[in-house]
């Protein structure tokens, strides 16, 4: 703290010139302090400015960018659900169509041929059926081969373990609703889950719609219709519920989704208060060190003029 010391007639230290200079000293630092700040639009530039505060900062941000990883990934899980979603949803509409083609064959009022043009069409429909499996691929991955399955960093905890989302969707997990995901899409299959086991139903061949013919309806024939169309309930029902299944890993990532953004959100005002400089504050502040510039500039050349006086005790 400065001290008002005249040093009477004593000219070889000049105590009040000194106290300007120190003066005008920390007047010219806090205005460089204050343009550095309003610059960079930060309070803390260097751990000098507040230790405490530039440690938690710096840890906020690592763990913001984290969670903005987290984000991400959760992202492009959902990503990848709702690609699967929408293909389930059109297998369900193709195999509603099966179904009603093969309810519509059961009418005793259709012929033999109409019976066989309805078997075509349903076939083409689950041609279709194939192609929406072969097609539904995310990163170089089929989807709903009967094979898929992915996990994504979703999240992190207190001690920076990690949260791991994992979609399973092969045909070997049977934990979903005691169905096997609906995995078999394999139409064309001579051999396999294609023939045996389509959509989880065992015995369920599509193929066989192509074998319907003028002389054998085969699944259409009035003694195989019932079991046909139980058996296209049954797909159907099982390929909703791998559906539902996936909507519900869906909902369960949009949470997390929501979460992370909400947190990031905090982590970013958190940072902001601690780090961030107040605009107006600081201005304030430049505009008073600034003053004080100018009345230190002032008494130091006044200052500096004093021993000046004594000269006059020489004459």
């Amino acid at each position: 703290m400065p001290t008002s010391i005249s040093n009477g007639g004593r000219i070889r230290t000049n105590t009040p010139a000194e106290n300007a200079y120190n003066a005008l000293f920390n007047a010219s630092q806090q205005i460089a302090t204050k343009q550095l700040r309003l610059s960079t639009g930060k309070r803390i530039n260097t751990a000098a400015d507040d230790v405490a505060g530039y440690v938690t900062a710096r840890s906020l941000s690592s763990r913001n960018g984290a969670l903005n990883t987290a984000l991400k990934a959760a992202g492009e899980a959902t990503n990848i659900t709702s690609v699967v979603q929408d293909a389930y949803d059109n297998i369900a509409g193709l195999l509603t169509q099966i179904k009603d083609a093969a309810a519509q064959a059961s009418s005793g009022a259709l012929g033999t041929d109409e019976k066989v043009a309805l078997a075509k069409a349903a076939f083409r429909l689950g041609e279709q059926i194939q192609l929406v499996a072969d097609s539904t691929v995310f990163g170089g991955k089929q989807l709903i081969g009967g094979a898929y399955t992915g996990s994504w960093v979703v999240g992190y905890t207190q001690s920076n373990s990690l949260l791991t989302l994992d979609i399973n969707l092969a045909t070997t997990n049977t934990t979903q609703f005691n169905v096997t995901n609906a995995g078999g899409f394999d139409i064309n299959a001579t051999t396999g889950s294609g023939v045996a086991n389509f959509a989880g139903v065992s015995g369920l061949n599509l193929k066989a719609l192509d074998s319907v013919s003028d002389s054998s309806l085969g699944i259409f024939s009035t003694d195989n219709i019932s079991a046909t169309l139980t058996s296209l309930a049954t797909a159907l029902n099982n390929v909703n519920k791998v559906a539902a299944y996936v909507g519900g890993i869906q909902a369960r990532i949009g949470s997390q989704e929501d979460l992370l953004r909400s947190q990031i959100t905090n982590y970013n005002a958190a940072i902001s208060r601690i780090q961030d400089a107040d605009v107006a504050q600081e201005q304030m502040d430049l505009v008073r060190a600034q003053f004080l510039q100018q009345a230190s500039l002032v008494s130091l050349a006044q200052a500096n003029q004093n021993p000046s006086a004594f000269l006059q005790l020489l004459r």
